[in-house]
């Protein structure tokens, strides 16, 4: 089974959750086909150069020969790139995972939180990420909100992937 990571790459933490993330995917399933686009020095060396036509080329190509795709939702905002792939990939029809670990997702009926929404939505306790992308996930997969359970989901199709090509 091939799989595509995708999240933002230029920061520490983000290539770190990256790193993290497939090696706990690769000792899972060792089978696993994965892609990492930081992983990928022919476009992603910032020490040397890549047109954006080569970016977007490799990367395509990635994830049209990708079974499943995983994509941190983590950041201020979902990363404009990781958007993109997932828009590009939700028309291939396979699924996605979306990986949004954000603490601000704790206490979701707490009543005090819930109380100043209501009251001033600037005291807002929770955190918003955009509803088309959700939606294109949710269509195609699911969200969740740890590496290990992205892991576990993962395994399950490699599990069913591998069945079926029996």
């Amino acid at each position: 089974m091939k799989a595509y990571l995708a999240n933002g790459l230029f920061s520490v933490g983000d290539r770190y959750v990256n790193e993290t993330l497939a090696q706990q995917l690769r000792t899972a399933i060792p089978t696993l086909d994965l892609y990492v686009p930081q992983e990928n020095p022919a476009i992603n060396d910032k020490a040397a150069f890549a047109t954006s036509e080569a970016i977007a080329q490799a990367d395509t190509e990635a994830l049209r020969a990708s079974d499943v795709l995983i994509a941190v939702l983590d950041g201020i905002e979902i990363d404009s790139g990781v958007a993109a792939e997932i828009g590009l990939f939700s028309t291939l029809e396979r699924p996605i995972i979306g990986v949004f670990t954000d603490v601000r997702q704790q206490g979701r009926t707490h009543p005090d939180k819930l109380a100043i929404l209501q009251q001033d939505a600037t005291e807002n306790q929770f955190v918003y990420r955009n509803l088309f992308v959700v939606g294109l996930i949710k269509q195609r997969g699911v969200i969740v909100d740890s590496l290990a359970q992205a892991v576990t989901i993962v395994q399950q199709h490699a599990k069913e992937w591998e069945n079926a090509s029996i």
